[in-house]
């Protein structure tokens, strides 16, 4: 009966998404509270209703209940209990279901913290949100039900696809999905504003933390996916241009671009128009990468093997919400008023910038990634875009962002003054000029373009530290008055200097990796050495042990530098015999910020097996970057001022009626 309670509730849900988007509205309309306050009990319901229906598929899972297909498909009674319930996820049905269970937790979240919101603004958001959720829920009931029965049920499953069977599966997913159906709270908000016709600075501080939390997680599920398949995969890369990869960056950039739009149209009530377009661009390309991968266009690692009649259900609903809302928006978008005026050097000129780059910097990873899908379809001719497109299409206008990223909060309002922030950033500059110097002098002369690489993201840290020391007094305060000023700094303040250190950290971490990584690939038998970057690395054995549901043949290595012993790697190979297929499973030794890396081949009727060995300096800066700028979102988000909600001006009380 789990799986028949499971199909129910998601049905009942069904039943008050269909509700919300439709009551609500007409509320609105007459002006009735009551009707409007529709709109929270029916998206705290239907809450309710969908987690009961997520819950229930957990625990077939987690029973090993193989009469239900989605768990005969995913699953074996013999997988370890964490792989159960993240095999939940790890499978197109299962996946959406997670997908609906969020889009239904962001709208409770909206029901029940949203009463700083004004009551009509409330109930059209979770109005349009019940829209989204409506057609999922009629998507994943059509054509992609979790809980349908076999009708003669085997004895055991399928088991999950072996390469999702690791603890980044339990991060990776989650995360991303908090990050692309988080955006859907921003693109709900720009529809509500324009059906009510008013867009004002208050939009925009209630839209701002809705925003960021999408944005911090779906910074933190990049990094995760990205360091998931460097260890898991054993290609030793943490990056391929990979169409759905680029479908998680493609909304990042979009979203980042918001988050500082919106900072302009809160500060100065202007940008209105271009904001409500971010705001619907970037929902609309998460959409695009939730089409990308279970549409069955494309072939990837991270894609879902589909039915056709599962991408054009899709594709549907692509065009009606891309579609509907940018219809919206040309016929409403002529009547919104500007608001304030501003000179191009200024705090609002810069982020203007940081906009412009990072939507032509979108715009090229869409078209990459979308070209070869076009040239296929009209002209039956398979072509790929890889790293070098994108390395003279991406890059430059990346390395420009970042150029420019120092200067933004050291602009002033309206007007600032480009000469004086320039001097106050000297130090900064002195700074990256040392790290090329430093970096051209390890490097012997090697690559040119890295040791510039490196001093740009030198320079981009030090300005983070600058904004800070300049805005507390550092150098020029006593202790004391430093002490206080940093106590009573914005949180956000701290916030962005930590996001754009992050980018500094995490470009340092690109181009060392990218430019001095070693390699060392050859067939080893027993007793032999290698040498790579320093390290003396000898194979001392292979031996076999049995896991749960496959078997193991691992590789026992010694690592050793000048004659000491640091280390005992053990690389392994699964099989596993249910599925018929393998996985790599790599060693990675640390030291600071650099890892030495050991993936297995095949082994050879001799005894001996094919072995990768990478020295990979300094290549967790890649991965801590993300995580210092989410963190940086983090103390943003926790400002007074984001928490508390924009202040009502004293003539418009009357006119906006609270929530109740």
């Amino acid at each position: 009966m789990i799986a028949e309670s499971g199909h129910y509730a998601l049905v009942l849900a069904l039943g008050l998404a269909l509700v919300q988007s439709i009551v609500p509205l007409i509320g609105a309309r007459l002006r009735d509270a009551a009707l409007m306050n529709v709109a929270r009990s029916t998206a705290l319901a239907q809450l309710l209703f969908v987690g009961a229906s997520f819950v229930a598929l957990v625990m077939l899972h987690v029973n090993s209940d193989f009469s239900v297909a989605n768990v005969y498909e995913n699953s074996h009674s013999m997988k370890p209990l964490l792989y159960k319930i993240t095999g939940v996820w790890g499978n197109h049905e299962g996946s959406m279901l997670l997908w609906v269970s969020i889009l239904a937790l962001f709208g409770g979240l909206v029901a029940a913290f949203g009463n700083n919101l004004p009551l009509s603004l409330r109930a059209h958001v979770l109005a349009v949100q019940a829209w989204i959720a409506s057609a999922f829920y009629l998507f994943i009931l059509v054509t992609s039900n979790p809980f349908l029965r076999i009708a003669n049920p085997p004895i055991e499953g399928r088991d999950l696809n072996p390469v999702l069977q690791d603890i980044g599966l339990a991060v990776h997913p989650p995360m991303l999905y908090l990050g692309y159906v988080g955006f859907s709270i921003s693109f709900s908000f720009a529809i509500a504003a324009l059906m009510e016709g008013r867009i004002d600075a208050a939009w925009a501080r209630w839209v701002r933390p809705w925003t960021l939390v999408a944005w911090i997680f779906l910074t933190l599920g990049i990094a995760m996916g990205s360091y998931w398949a460097y260890y898991e995969l054993g290609w030793g890369g943490w990056w391929f241009w990979d169409p759905v990869e680029n479908a998680s960056l493609m909304p990042w950039l979009a979203g980042t671009a918001l988050l500082h739009s919106a900072l302009v149209m809160e500060k100065r009530n202007a940008l209105k128009v271009w904001t409500i377009l971010l705001s619907i661009l970037t929902f609309s390309l998460s959409l695009l990468g939730t089409f990308l991968v279970r549409s069955g266009v494309i072939t990837s690692v991270h894609a879902f093997a589909t039915d056709p009649t599962r991408g054009v259900f899709i594709l549907l609903i692509l065009c009606l919400f891309i579609g509907g809302s940018l219809s919206l928006f040309a016929g409403r978008a002529t009547s919104l008023k500007q608001g304030g005026l501003f000179a191009p050097i200024s705090r609002e000129g810069a982020l203007v910038l940081n906009n412009l780059l990072l939507t032509v910097a979108c715009a090229v990873v869409l078209f990459g990634t979308l070209y070869p899908l076009a040239m296929e379809m009209l002209a039956d001719f398979k072509m790929s875009v890889g790293a070098p497109f994108y390395n003279l299409t991406f890059a430059p206008l990346f390395a420009l962002l970042l150029l420019a990223v120092p200067f933004g909060p050291m602009l002033a309002w309206k007007r600032g003054d480009l000469l004086g922030v320039t001097q106050r950033l000297l130090a900064a500059g002195l700074a990256g000029l040392v790290a090329v110097a430093i970096a051209w002098g390890w490097a012997s002369g090697g690559a040119t373009l890295a040791p510039l690489a490196i001093g740009l993201g030198v320079f981009v840290i030090a300005g983070a530290v600058t904004d800070l020391v300049e805005r507390t007094g550092l150098v020029r305060l006593p202790f004391a008055t430093v002490l206080h000023r940093a106590r009573g700094l914005p949180r956000s303040a701290w916030g962005t200097a930590f996001a754009h250190a992050g980018l500094g950290v995490a470009l340092i971490g690109i181009v060392c990796e990218t430019t001095w990584n070693s390699e060392y690939i050859a067939t080893m038998k027993q007793n032999e050495v290698a040498h790579i970057a320093g390290y003396d690395v000898k194979l001392d054995g292979l031996f076999q042990r049995q896991g749960p549901n496959y078997r193991e043949m691992i590789a026992e290595f010694n690592v050793s530098r000048d004659g000491e012993t640091l280390s005992v790697m053990t690389p392994s190979k699964r099989s596993f015999t249910t599925r018929g297929s393998s996985t790599t499973e790599a060693a990675l030794l640390t030291r600071g910020a650099s890892q030495l890396y050991i993936s297995l081949g095949d082994a050879t009727a001799e005894g001996a097996i094919a072995v990768r060995i990478y020295h990979k300096p300094l290549v967790l800066l890649i991965w801590w970057g993300p995580v210092l700028m989410a963190f940086g979102g983090v103390l943003s988000l926790s400002d007074r001022r984001l928490r508390v909600g924009a202040p009502k001006p004293a003539r418009a009380k009357q006119r906006l009626q609270p929530a109740e």
